[in-house]
C-alpha cells in the first residue's frame, strides 16, 4: 500500500471538459466527461471524487478494458497508455458505497474521450500501381489514382494526407508530363504532356509517388512512397482527311464521307459548324460515323469546315475538337451566261482590217480554271449579210471581235446584229453583240473663240469651283467618239491647279479649280488649253490652232494666317531643370513674309514662357512629373501688321522622371490592434509605395526601425520590395497606443528616404473589436453630461416654441382687429 501511495504522489493532473465545483481535479459525484491524449505514460489521476456520508467507498465498471481503476477514496486513474484506434470513447460508471458495500450513490456515467495523436503513418494499399493513359488526353482528367490510408482521426490534421509526386522518370527538358491531386490522389496529364506524350518516343514513363500525413505541412509527419508505371498508348482521336464531295449527287442520302473515333467507347459525338448556317448538311452518329445529310451545291457554297467534339457522360471535353475540312467538288451544271445588257461596239468607216473593236466577256458559274468553266467563242449569225457574210471574227477563247474583211461605209448599213454561241464542255448559249459603223474621225474641234481674255480670283477661292466655261464643236457624227471632245491643258499650270470637265451632252468645257490657288507661288497663269477627240483623226488630218485656246489667270492676294509645319510639337524635358532652361522651340511662317510673335495659351500651371520673337520656349518655374506627366499648352503664332491673323498649333512637354519623392504609406494604417494582454508575439504588414515613376521590375524599398531604442520590443522585416513585417518580439506591452517610427528607403539615385509613424493599439478585446468603456473614450461625454445636455436643448426648444405661440397670437388679435374695422366700412352706394 505504501507503495501504491508512493506512486500516487508521482501522478500528472490532467484539465478535463467538466469538473466539480470544488475544483477542477476534485469535487462531488455526478455525471462528467474528460478528454484525454491516446499514448500517455500509465497511471495518470484522473479526478478525485469525494465521498459524503454515509458514503465509505466507490467502485468503477463499464468499459474499462482493464485500463481504468478507482481507488476507495475515490482517486480515477489509468494504469496504462490509452489507444484511440482500439477504442475512442470509453463508457464507464462511478458507485459510491458505504462501509457495507452497498450502493448509496449513483451509478453516474463517467465519459473519457480518447484524443488522437500521429502515431501512424500512412500507408499505400499497393506497393505499385499500373496505368495508361492516351496521348493528347485533356490535360487535367485523372486517368487512374493511388490511396492511401491512415488510422489516425481524418477530423484531425493526424489523419489528413498530402500527395505528391516526387520524382518522374524519364524527365524530358525538367518538364513534368503528369500532375497529383494531392487531396484525392489522382494522377493527370499537364498542359504539357497532353502536348508532348508520343508513345513513339518514349512509351512507358515511372513516377515515384509520396503520402504525408499531418497535410504534408509540418516536419514531423509520417510519409510513405510508392512506384506508378504508367503506358503510353497512342491517340486515335485524330483529324481525319480533307473530304471531297462531288456537287447535286442524285445517291440516296445521308452518305457517310468520314469517322472520328475516340480512344475509349462510351463517348458521345457532336458536331459543331465553325460558321452560321441556315442549313448545316452534316450529321454525326454515335458510332463517330459523320455523314452529308442532303445534296450540295458548290455554286452556293464550295467547301465547309466544322468541328467533331467528343465528350463524356457528364458533358465534359474528353479532349480538344478535330476540324473537319469538306471540299464540294465541281460538275458541269451550269452554262455560260451573256453580260446583263448586251455589248456595243463601234467601227469606224475606215477601219483597218484586223482591229480590235470589242471584248464580248460572257462568263460561267463553274469552278473557275477547270474544263468545266472554259468558254469557247463563235459567230453564227451576222445581221444584215450585207455587204457579205464574214465581215467580224471572234477570237475563240477570249471573245475579242476584229474586223475580217474590207472597210465599212455607214450610208449602206449603219448597224450590225451579231450572235455567238458561247460553249462549255455541255452547254452551249447564243449572246448577241450590236456593232455601229460610225463616221471616220476626220473633222477636228473648233474652238468658238481662241482668246477668252483676262480672269482675276482671289487666292482663297473654293476648292470645286466652276470659274470659266470653254466651247468647242466637232462636225463629226454626234455622240460617237469621233465628234465627243476632251479638253485638257497643255500650258501655264504645272502645278496642277485647275482641272475640265466635258459636258457629254453639248461638249461644252468646264474649268475647276483642283488645288487652292497661291498667289505667293504664282500670280499669273497663262493657260493653254487644247480640245481633242477620244477618236484618233483619220491618216492626213492634223490638229491645228483652231484646236487651241488661251486664258490669263490673275491670282490677287489674300492675307493669310502664318502657318506651323506641324500640328503638335513634341519635346522632353528632366522634371528638375533649372528654370529658365530652354526646353523645345516652335517656327511658323507667315505666307505675306510678315513678322511673327509667338505666345502661349493654356498655360495653365505657368511652368513655360515662350520668346515671343524666336519661338523658344523656356521653363518657367519648377517642373514636377508627379502633378502632370505631359505639359500641354498651346503655342499662338500672330503676324505683326497686316491684319494680325493668328494660328495655333500644340506643344506637348514630356517631363522625365526623377527621385524627389520620398517613401511613404500606401494607406493609412489606423486600424492595427491586438487583444491585451498578448498570449503571443504578433506581427502587422504594412506596404510602402512612392509617387516617382518607378522601373520595369518595380519599386524595392528597404525597411528599417527608426530608432535602435526599438530594437529590444520590435523587428521589422521584409516580404518584397513593396512590403514588411512588423513584429513584437515580446508579450510585455502595455494598453496603449504605441507610434512606432519606421524608415523606408526607396534606394534610388539618388536614394531617397521616408519616416513613418506606425500607430499600434493593444487594448482589450471584445467579439474580436478593440474595446474601452464608454468613459473613457476621449471625445464622448459621459452619461450625465449626456442627460444635461438633452435638457438644456430641450428647454432652448421649449423657450423658442412659447415665442412662436406668443407671436402666433398678437398676429391673430391683430389680423381679428383689422378684419373687425374692415367690416365696418360700408360699401358706396348709387
Amino acid at each position: 500500500m505504501a507503495h501504491h501511495l508512493h506512486c500516487l504522489c508521482l501522478l500528472t493532473l490532467y484539465w478535463t471538459t467538466g469538473h466539480g465545483l470544488e475544483g477542477k481535479f476534485s469535487g462531488p459525484l455526478k455525471p462528467m466527461t474528460f478528454s484525454i491524449f491516446e499514448g500517455q505514460a500509465p497511471s495518470q489521476i484522473i479526478f478525485q471524487f469525494k465521498a459524503s456520508p454515509p458514503a465509505m467507498t466507490f467502485k468503477l465498471t463499464g468499459e474499462t478494458d482493464g485500463i481504468f481503476e478507482i481507488q476507495p477514496d475515490g482517486l480515477l486513474y489509468h494504469n496504462k497508455a490509452l489507444d484511440r484506434e482500439t477504442r475512442a470513447v470509453h463508457k464507464l460508471q462511478v458507485s459510491a458505497l458505504d462501509a457495507h458495500g452497498n450502493t448509496v450513490e449513483g451509478p453516474v456515467p463517467i465519459t473519457v474521450e480518447v484524443k488522437d495523436i500521429n502515431d501512424n503513418r500512412p500507408t499505400f494499399l499497393q506497393p505499385n500501381y499500373e496505368g495508361s493513359v492516351r496521348q493528347n488526353s485533356r490535360p487535367g482528367k485523372p486517368f487512374m489514382y493511388v490511396n492511401a490510408t491512415d488510422l489516425d482521426d481524418p477530423n484531425t490534421p493526424n489523419g489528413q494526407l498530402f500527395y505528391q509526386i516526387v520524382m518522374q522518370l524519364p524527365k524530358i527538358n525538367e518538364v513534368m508530363f503528369f500532375q497529383i491531386n494531392n487531396k484525392t490522389g489522382e494522377i493527370s496529364l499537364t498542359p504539357a504532356g497532353s502536348k508532348e506524350l508520343d508513345p513513339s518516343k518514349n512509351a512507358f514513363y515511372n513516377l515515384v509517388v509520396s503520402v504525408k500525413d499531418m497535410g504534408g505541412q509540418t516536419e514531423n509527419s509520417f510519409s510513405d512512397s510508392t512506384s506508378v508505371d504508367i503506358t503510353v498508348k497512342e491517340n486515335i482521336w485524330k483529324k481525319p482527311q480533307p473530304v471531297e464531295i462531288v456537287e447535286n449527287s442524285t445517291d440516296p442520302h445521308p452518305i457517310k464521307i468520314t469517322q472520328v473515333r475516340w480512344n475509349e467507347p462510351g463517348a458521345h459525338y457532336s458536331l459543331v459548324p465553325k460558321e452560321k448556317l441556315l442549313i448545316f448538311p452534316f450529321s454525326i452518329d454515335q458510332e463517330g460515323d459523320i455523314y452529308v445529310t442532303q445534296p450540295l451545291d458548290r455554286e452556293e457554297k464550295d467547301s465547309y469546315v466544322f468541328y467533331a467534339v467528343a465528350k463524356d457522360e457528364l458533358g465534359k471535353p474528353l479532349a480538344f475538337p478535330l476540324d473537319i475540312h469538306v471540299k464540294v467538288k465541281d460538275i458541269n451544271d451550269n452554262p455560260p451566261t451573256c453580260p446583263p445588257t448586251m455589248p456595243v461596239f463601234e467601227v469606224q468607216e475606215n477601219e483597218n482590217l484586223g482591229n480590235s473593236i470589242g471584248t464580248l466577256a460572257a462568263h460561267d458559274m463553274d469552278e473557275e480554271n477547270t474544263v468545266n468553266s472554259v468558254l469557247h467563242y463563235k459567230i453564227v449569225d451576222q445581221t444584215p449579210m450585207s455587204p457579205k457574210d464574214g465581215l467580224f471574227l471572234i477570237q475563240s477563247y477570249s471573245g475579242v471581235f476584229q474586223l475580217a474583211m474590207q472597210s465599212l461605209k455607214k450610208q449602206d448599213v449603219p448597224q450590225y446584229l451579231v450572235t455567238v454561241e458561247v460553249s462549255d464542255k455541255d452547254f452551249q448559249t447564243r449572246c448577241q453583240v450590236q456593232i455601229n459603223v460610225i463616221d471616220i474621225n476626220d473633222q477636228i474641234p473648233i474652238f468658238e473663240k481662241s482668246d477668252y481674255g483676262n480672269l482675276s480670283l482671289p487666292e482663297d477661292t473654293a476648292v470645286g469651283s466652276t470659274i470659266l466655261t470653254v466651247q468647242a464643236t466637232d462636225a463629226d457624227e454626234p455622240f460617237t467618239g469621233s465628234s465627243k471632245i476632251l479638253y485638257r491643258i497643255t500650258q501655264g499650270d504645272d502645278e496642277g491647279r485647275l482641272g475640265i470637265d466635258t459636258d457629254p451632252q453639248n461638249n461644252a468645257g468646264y474649268v475647276i479649280i483642283k488645288k487652292p490657288l497661291d498667289f505667293e507661288t504664282t500670280a499669273i497663269h497663262n493657260i493653254v488649253i487644247q480640245a481633242e477627240n477620244p477618236e484618233p483623226l483619220v491618216q492626213g488630218v492634223q490638229y491645228n490652232a483652231s484646236s487651241f485656246a488661251t486664258f490669263t489667270l490673275i491670282v490677287t492676294d489674300v492675307n493669310e494666317a502664318p502657318q506651323f509645319p506641324q500640328h503638335i510639337f513634341q519635346a522632353k524635358a528632366s522634371e528638375d531643370v533649372a528654370v529658365g532652361t530652354k526646353v523645345g522651340n516652335v517656327t511658323a511662317k507667315d505666307p505675306e513674309g510678315l513678322d511673327i510673335s509667338y505666345s502661349l495659351r493654356g498655360n495653365a500651371r505657368g511652368w513655360l514662357r515662350i520668346d515671343p520673337a524666336t519661338g523658344d520656349i523656356f521653363s518657367a518655374a519648377p517642373l514636377d512629373r508627379e502633378t502632370e506627366s505631359v505639359y500641354r499648352v498651346q503655342v499662338v503664332a500672330t503676324e505683326v501688321g497686316g491684319s494680325s491673323l493668328s494660328t495655333t498649333a500644340g506643344f506637348h512637354l514630356a517631363l522625365t522622371d526623377v527621385n524627389d519623392n520620398p517613401p511613404r504609406l500606401a494607406k493609412e494604417y489606423t486600424g492595427l490592434f491586438s487583444c491585451h494582454p498578448l498570449s503571443a508575439p504578433g506581427s502587422y504588414v504594412i506596404e510602402a509605395t512612392d509617387d516617382d515613376r518607378q522601373p520595369f521590375r518595380g519599386p524595392q524599398f528597404t525597411f528599417a526601425l527608426g530608432s535602435q531604442s526599438l530594437q529590444n520590443d520590435w523587428e521589422i522585416s521584409e516580404i518584397n520590395g513593396t512590403h514588411a513585417r512588423l513584429s513584437t518580439k515580446h508579450t510585455r506591452f502595455e494598453e496603449r497606443v504605441y507610434n512606432v517610427p519606421i524608415r523606408i528607403n526607396d534606394g534610388g539615385q539618388p536614394p531617397l528616404e521616408g519616416t513613418v509613424s506606425l500607430p499600434v493599439t493593444f487594448c482589450t478585446c471584445a467579439e474580436g473589436s478593440c474595446y474601452r468603456p464608454v468613459g473613457h473614450l476621449p471625445g464622448i461625454p459621459t452619461v450625465g453630461s449626456t442627460v444635461a445636455i438633452l435638457l438644456t436643448t430641450l428647454l432652448v426648444i421649449g423657450i423658442i416654441l412659447t415665442v412662436v405661440f406668443i407671436r402666433m397670437k398678437k398676429n391673430k388679435g391683430k389680423l381679428n382687429v383689422e378684419s373687425a374695422q374692415a367690416s365696418e366700412v360700408k360699401p358706396l352706394r348709387n
